[in-house]
């Protein structure tokens, strides 16, 4: 989210001159960044995450049906991230709309798919193509919407609610809030937040949008049903409905402002909403993250 904000800030800067094709420092610059932070974050990966597991020869692993695919959403937001952060970066090094997502936008697979690799090489894990297409999915979704509207209707959004279950099995769930953001897929739910200004100008407020939630609960292992000492724990889907706010539609004229609004649009604002089930129930929240 840091980088977001400052690739915005920096994005506001580049957009008051448009008279160049682009600035060859600020291009130099942006794939220096890019390729920095890219290769110390695989190689932290490698070395502080990686090396805790035995290593391998190169294998596949299909895990398709882990998790209630809640991991395989998660790539598909991960990389439009990417992808936006990738776009922002040439964007700043005054590329076009179109260059810019061309080039950047692939960012979040590029980085994604190397880490899939790694899982690869790893005993714990393997090489999923399932990753792989998830990770391709976020990244259409970006590069195709720029190229086609110049913006971003379909908007990809996280939430979380702590989970009951993490307590059952903290090693893989997380021994904490902080790791269950990432290991926790019970507490997750991700949005497609649809702008509804964006489809008919005359909709007001021009923040307003619809979104449409995903997640899972009951899921204390990757497998399915968990059951210990009488305990029968049987996983589930959930389907959301509810209101967003699209913060790039507020209007300001304050830069830091518009940046900051930016970075905050990638999380599901608070609101009501309703939430269907495979268990055939109905649940109303009057106010649901």
């Amino acid at each position: 989210m840091f980088i977001v904000l400052l690739l915005s800030l920096h994005n506001s800067k580049a957009q008051q001159n448009d008279t160049l094709d682009y600035y060859p420092t600020r291009l130099k610059y942006s794939i220096a960044a890019t390729s920095f932070v890219y290769a110390t974050t695989l190689y932290s990966l490698n070395k502080l995450w990686y090396a805790d597991f035995e290593k391998s020869s190169f294998h596949f692993f299909n895990d398709n049906k882990q998790w209630k695919q809640q991991d395989k959403v998660g790539h598909i937001y991960s990389s439009y991230l990417g992808g936006y952060i990738g776009y922002s970066a040439f964007k700043y090094s005054g590329l076009s709309n179109k260059k810019s997502a061309l080039y950047g936008g692939g960012l979040g697979f590029l980085f994604l798919s190397t880490v899939e690799v790694f899982d690869g090489y790893s005993s714990e894990w393997g090489f999923s193509w399932g990753d792989i297409a998830s990770n391709g999915i976020g990244t259409g979704l970006f590069i195709g919407q720029e190229l086609l509207f110049e913006e971003q209707i379909l908007k990809p959004k996280y939430s979380f609610t702590s989970s009951e279950y993490r307590a059952l099995r903290p090693n893989v769930l997380g021994a904490n809030t902080q790791e269950a953001y990432f290991k926790d897929y019970n507490a997750q739910t991700y949005w497609l937040s649809l702008n509804l200004n964006s489809l008919n100008h005359n909709i007001k407020p021009k923040w307003l949008s619809l979104a449409f939630g995903y997640g899972a609960n009951g899921m204390v292992n990757a497998s399915g049903t968990y059951i210990n000492k009488g305990l029968v724990i049987e996983p589930y889907r959930q389907y959301y409905l509810s209101f967003d706010v699209d913060f790039t539609k507020i209007e300001t004229e304050k830069k830091w402002v518009k940046s900051l609004l930016k970075a905050a649009n990638f999380i599901k604002v608070p609101a009501p909403s309703i939430e269907f089930n495979q268990n055939r129930k109905t649940n109303f929240y009057w106010l649901f993250f």
